[in-house]
């Protein structure tokens, strides 16, 4: 009997799928959007979402249980500082699922999944208040000065008629 057995098997034994659910939060993270097959996508669904809520938690032992199912170092970084961010104010669904095509080889059902909230949509509902602090973290220009202003250049000796009287 199959019962409270939760998961999908994906026709393959428990460490190879662990590795492949690694590869997939990775390649997400990193690329925030994968074509894969619809039970692949259901089942990183899971594992996707834990990953931001790990991320809007922060602290030193999220860091640690994220980076035992993120495959690199630089994709853990980008989860904390750039994606959880943008979830503060959701509770929960931050991946979608869409239904795409039959794959050509084998006609296996694919989709697409990808982050709710992607990147542009991120800066564009920025509040007010932070695009300001950005402003003005900027460098002030400096003017040029006008000629008035510029000191006069020293006028040189003529070299020619120095040397023709001595």
């Amino acid at each position: 009997m199959y019962h409270r057995i939760a998961g999908r098997k994906l026709g393959r034994k428990a460490d190879h799928k662990n590795a492949l659910m690694k590869n997939l939060v990775t390649s997400l993270i990193v690329h925030e959007r994968l074509e894969t097959t619809v039970a692949k996508a259901k089942e990183l669904k899971m594992l996707a979402d834990k990953m931001i809520t790990l991320g809007k938690k922060g602290d030193t032992a999220a860091v640690r249980l994220a980076l035992k199912s993120i495959q690199t170092k630089e994709a853990v970084g980008k989860l904390f500082k750039e994606l959880a961010p943008r979830f503060t104010s959701r509770n929960g669904g931050y991946t979608r699922v869409l239904k795409y095509r039959n794959r050509k080889g084998d006609g296996a059902p694919t989709a697409i999944i990808e982050w709710v909230e992607s990147a542009a949509a991120a800066v564009a509902a920025e509040p007010p208040a932070e695009k300001k602090k950005a402003a003005a973290k900027k460098p002030v220009e400096k003017k040029e000065k006008t000629a008035a202003e510029k000191k006069p250049a020293r006028k040189k000796a003529p070299a020619k008629k120095a040397a023709a009287e001595a």
